[in-house]
């Protein structure tokens, strides 16, 4: 299906990942990764959504990624990335979902992807645990047998109660331009074991950011 054949969708809800960056995650900022490189678990909660007629409420995609060097500057190699689809979506919910991330209908999915250009090394269907606390205290997700990420929002001795640090117009933004503000955490725990994909620690980098899609893009 081409783009131009691609009906109306919108997708909203909040994304969040836990990578290997320590705390603040430089790429988020547009710049090179802490370490050289990058590696983590990404999850996008759909709070609401459809593709054309099919409703995608409720579900989640998750993916693991790695990658070396600034993404934003176009000076990365080595990209790599693992899709896992809601096993609670039916037929028509799953190639919509495979439509949208993997950039067929267009949005902020394809123009990530082309800046990303990841070689995808697994696909699967998979059980996806997903919890985002209503006042962002906490967010995690678990893929049971392959990747877990638990987090706490950042805080200390200053933080007022209840106050969460955030950061507006990231120029490096996972979810694209203009979907509110990041909220910064520390993961309490980061683990994948699935599609070459192998790491557990602790104490690094997290961000929590909402995003809301439309696509096609226009003709």
């Amino acid at each position: 299906m081409t783009i131009r054949s691609t009906p109306q969708w919108h997708l909203a809800g909040g994304w969040f990942d836990a990578c290997k960056c320590a705390i603040p995650c430089p790429c988020s900022f547009a710049q090179p990764p802490t370490y050289g490189d990058c590696n983590g678990v990404l999850l996008w909660h759909i709070r609401e959504g459809n593709y054309g007629d099919t409703a995608l409420d409720g579900l989640n995609v998750a993916m693991l990624a790695s990658f070396v060097g600034n993404v934003w500057s176009g000076e990365h190699s080595d990209a790599r990335a693992a899709l896992f689809i809601d096993e609670r979506a039916d037929e028509s919910q799953r190639a919509a979902l495979q439509k949208i991330f993997g950039g067929e209908a267009g949005g902020w999915p394809k123009q990530f992807g082309e800046l990303f250009g990841p070689e995808i090394v697994g696909m699967e269907y998979s059980q996806i645990e997903a919890s985002i606390a209503d006042d962002l205290a906490t967010w995690s997700v678990r893929i049971p047998g392959k990747a877990e990420a638990t987090v706490e929002a950042l805080t200390g001795p200053a933080s007022p109660e209840g106050a969460r640090v955030q950061v507006h117009n990231l120029p490096g933004s996972e979810v694209g331009p203009g979907h509110g503000a990041a909220v910064w955490g520390k993961a309490t725990a980061d683990r994948a074991d699935a599609f070459g994909f192998s790491w557990d620690r602790s104490g690094y980098s997290s961000k929590y950011i909402p995003f809301d899609w439309t696509g096609p893009d226009a003709a």
